[in-house]
């Protein structure tokens, strides 16, 4: 199995929700987190006054699947979250070495 884990611009995530259902995945943890890479943040202008913005406000979606899924919802992310310009995100993949159901301790692909 593998866990992904993808930063996304926020506006992407309903294109990458759908094209993710459409590859079959039934479930994911999205969380809001802010950050920068190469694109270090942004000057705006507020009330006349400009202020720089260090960290940028991302969503991180969490997914766990079976080998087999994972390329085509990988694929997915890429095609859907990509506009061309800095700060698209990444992706990254981990191999997981168990996965627990607490409510009825089915284990590892049952559990997923």
């Amino acid at each position: 199995m593998k866990k992904i884990e993808a930063i996304i611009k926020p506006f992407k995530m309903d294109d990458v929700r759908e094209a993710l259902a459409d590859v079959g995945v039934t479930g994911m943890t999205v969380t809001e987190v802010k950050g920068f890479g190469r694109q270090k943040g942004h000057t705006e202008l507020y009330r006349g006054a400009e202020y720089q913005v260090d960290f940028l406000p991302k969503l991180r979606i969490d997914l766990v699947l079976p080998d087999d899924q994972a390329d085509r919802a990988i694929e997915a992310i890429m095609q859907t979250a990509q506009t061309g310009k800095i700060g698209d995100g990444k992706i990254f993949i981990y191999d997981v070495e168990r996965v627990i159901r607490i409510r009825t301790g089915e284990e590892n692909e049952d559990a997923v």
